[in-house]
């Protein structure tokens, strides 16, 4: 059987455009912070295992390249 539709092709419910920008922004925001943390936690790892810093020169690296991103990113 052949069923042939007249009419539009989206007969869905109508679309909440704010609603969608809003999980749009809020996912870049979330990749952007996101790719932040990881690469600052890569490099305080390099730091503590690789150049002989430690924990501590680990740890001190992650919170100042954090503190960093936030004002760079904003």
């Amino acid at each position: 059987m052949e069923h042939h539709n007249s009419g539009p092709v989206e007969t869905g419910a109508e679309m909440d455009y704010r609603e969608h920008e809003k999980t749009y922004d809020r996912f870049l925001a979330g990749s952007k912070w996101g790719s932040m943390a990881v690469v600052v936690l890569l490099i305080a790892m390099a730091v503590g295992f690789l150049s002989g810093g430690g924990f501590l020169g680990g740890l001190i690296v992650f919170i100042v390249l954090n503190i960093a991103g936030v004002f760079l990113l904003r």
